[in-house]
């Protein structure tokens, strides 16, 4: 799977680092998670999640 252009722009601080590379953030991309509730904890889980790629 390759990045498309706007993939490459938004993760581009997760796959210059080492410790995620390409490969990191390609498995962040393909993941799936269930939060349950939304509350004060589960929103802002939500929020990093997706902003990771998830």
């Amino acid at each position: 799977m390759d990045f498309r252009e706007d993939q490459i722009e938004r993760y581009s601080r997760h796959i210059i680092l080492k410790e995620v590379g390409g490969a990191g953030q390609r498995k962040l991309l393909e993941s799936r998670v269930l939060i349950i509730g939304a509350g004060g904890l589960g929103s802002p889980v939500a929020l990093y999640l997706a902003a990771a790629g998830v």
